[in-house]
């Protein structure tokens, strides 16, 4: 569900930066008055305001999972591991753990590129 909205939200963002660029260049070629590029960089810095406050999450979130794997990788393969599960504790075992970090890694460190490449493409369409 994550991923669906984290995709929707990319496909947004894409026609959002798609839409500033056409602009810019309609502005490039005289047709856009001093009003409408106000309009267009008062969005894109909303935009990229939106895109530094969730790269600092997902920034947070790595650091929290990085931090984790490295506890887990510290315990012995007999040690307990819990997961809280709503307010219960639930036994889980050392490598599905593991593997279940592991796997949150790979997928912060996926949201954190493509949120990248969309500031890079941000900051490249206004320079």
């Amino acid at each position: 569900m994550a991923s669906s909205s984290s995709s929707a939200a990319m496909r947004e963002l894409q026609r959002e930066l798609e839409t500033k660029a056409n602009d810019l260049s309609k502005l490039q070629k005289g047709k856009l008055s001093t009003h409408a590029l106000i309009l267009a960089l008062t969005l894109q810095s909303s935009n990229i305001s939106k895109n530094h406050q969730v790269r600092k999450k997902y920034t947070i979130q790595l650091g929290e999972n990085e931090l984790v794997l490295k506890e887990l990788d510290l315990l012995r393969e007999d040690a307990n591991v819990f997961k809280l599960i709503g307010p219960v504790l639930v036994k889980q075992d050392l490598a599905e753990a593991n593997a279940n970090v592991r796997k949150r890694i790979d997928y912060i460190s996926a949201e954190l590129y493509v949120y990248n490449t969309l500031l890079d493409n941000y900051c490249f369409h206004f320079i």
